[in-house]
């Protein structure tokens, strides 16, 4: 496993923003292509990368975004808290730009100090399914997946991959 290593978090930083341009076209790309082979192939790739990345030693993505919460996350968590879900809305969320609520602020709020989710059995849609390298019909999420190289490491990984594999 890729350990802690604070040196390989800065690599993957200075790496995601060097390779940003050119991620962005292939992915536009491949969206346009749509090939048969992508969900096996991303599948694969997503297996293979988390056998080596450990998202505990991570957590980038609880440290730096706010998934969107849908109404049925925020009443799983608020019963999790034993809160009403207006109290939840009142002391953690926010409405963005689109309507959603997400977290007033980052890190989440239920990340603890050793990377665990305090809400881990109760964690939003979104968490659950973060970094969307293992789903079907993933040329639907080329352009999320663009984003998430700058904050995953293994979502970086995983479209490395893809450039090996389809980029030709």
């Amino acid at each position: 496993m890729i350990g802690a290593d604070s040196d390989f978090y800065k690599k993957f930083s200075v790496e995601s923003k060097h390779k940003a341009r050119s991620n962005k076209i292939f992915l536009e790309r491949l969206r346009k292509m749509r090939p048969v082979s992508l969900d096996l192939v991303v599948g694969n790739l997503h297996d293979e990368v988390f056998n080596k990345i450990d998202c505990l030693e991570c957590a980038n993505c609880c440290k730096t975004t706010s998934p969107i919460l849908i109404d049925r996350d925020i009443d799983r968590i608020a019963r999790r808290l034993r809160m009403k879900p207006s109290q939840l809305i009142d002391a953690h969320l926010r409405l963005d730009e689109d309507g959603d609520y997400v977290f007033k602020e980052a890190p989440c709020p239920f990340l603890m100090p050793d990377n665990y989710c305090m809400i881990y059995e109760d964690r939003p849609r979104a968490c659950r399914e973060y970094p969307h390298t293992n789903r079907k019909r993933f040329y639907q999420v080329l352009k999320l997946t663009y984003h998430n190289t700058l904050i995953c490491p293994a979502v970086l990984q995983v479209v490395d991959g893809l450039k090996q594999q389809y980029d030709r």
